[in-house]
């Protein structure tokens, strides 16, 4: 079957009235795909879709819980089999999910969990926990066990943002002389993290490391060390992304936490085939899949979130 790939925008959520069935079809919706790990999760999921059989409709919500409503209600008039999604908020994402499942589509949640159970068939997310615990363990050996250092939170919303900082502090907070001189969010965004390091080390000069919640604020914060001269500073990020991977094979960022982006997002779409042949996927609706420290060791062997 000829897969089509439809990449659509909210304002778009008019233009499949006209289609009669797309009961073979599959919605991917993700936040952008600026980010190269939703991008893989898109990638990894039109991929299995095909493999199957499936036509896919991709869809971006820029981690606007109302752009993702109008989504949820443009793939339900299209009457697609099944959603494959990386919502846009744990709490303001239940509903859509909700409205979906009151239309007989199934959801299939990846990387993002949310508030409610029996809501969506599957929710598969990496062991953020266990992977900031390894994370926060390469950060401790790398800093000597004592310093100054940075964390960069994630997105409020994003349930993942606090299990990571929590993860990472249950390790950290065990060695009395790492001290954390500043804890400030950069919304997983690049460019708020090259800003909010360029504030934090006017503030804090003599920091000796960073960790942050993703690679994307990771590759963010470097770029202001860089640009500031500070390259003598220990970052260590969260995604497995190749821009880090990149950079630690360059002497750059130290290392990061790879969390199969690519895998989960196929194996969401696995379990969606079973479920509309079957009406079971056979498994407990939360899932957890382990992560994966990548340092100057390993990253010659990652390549689009995934180990070679």
């Amino acid at each position: 079957m000829k897969l089509r790939k439809l990449i659509l925008g909210a304002a778009l959520a008019t233009a499949f009235a006209p289609i009669a069935s797309m009961a073979d079809t599959i919605a991917i919706i993700t936040p952008s795909h600026d980010n190269p790990f939703f991008k893989a999760e898109a990638d990894g999921a039109m991929a299995k879709a095909e493999e199957l059989g499936y036509d896919t409709m991709v869809l971006v919500h820029d981690d606007d819980a109302n752009k993702q409503s109008e989504l949820f209600d443009t793939v339900i008039a299209a009457g697609v089999s099944a959603i494959i999604l990386d919502n846009a908020g744990a709490d303001a994402s239940v509903a859509a999910v909700q409205k979906a499942k009151d239309a007989g589509i199934p959801s299939f949640l990846i990387d993002r969990e949310i508030t409610a159970t029996g809501v969506a068939v599957s929710q598969i997310v990496s062991n953020n926990y266990q992977g900031a615990q390894l994370g926060g363990e390469e950060f401790v050996s790398l800093m000597g066990e004592e310093g100054n250092y940075v964390e960069l939170l994630g997105k409020e919303s994003d349930t993942n943002a606090g299990i990571r900082s929590q993860g990472y502090h249950d390790v950290i907070d065990q060695y009395p002389d790492m001290t954390m001189v500043a804890q400030q969010t950069a919304n997983w965004s690049q460019t708020e993290a090259f800003s909010v390091m360029e504030s934090i080390l006017q503030a804090n000069p003599e920091i000796k490391g960073v960790i942050s919640g993703n690679d994307t604020m990771a590759m963010g914060a470097w770029a202001a060390l860089e640009a500031a001269g500070r390259t003598d500073v220990i970052v260590v990020g969260f995604d497995g992304s190749n821009d880090v991977r990149d950079s630690i094979l360059g002497g750059g960022i130290k290392a990061t936490v790879l969390q199969p982006a690519y895998e989960q997002a196929q194996l969401a779409v696995s379990q969606a085939d079973q479920y509309l042949k079957t009406g079971s996927t056979g498994l407990d609706e939360k899932q957890l899949m382990d992560c994966v420290l990548i340092n100057a060791d390993n990253a010659g062997a990652l390549e689009t979130f995934a180990l070679n």
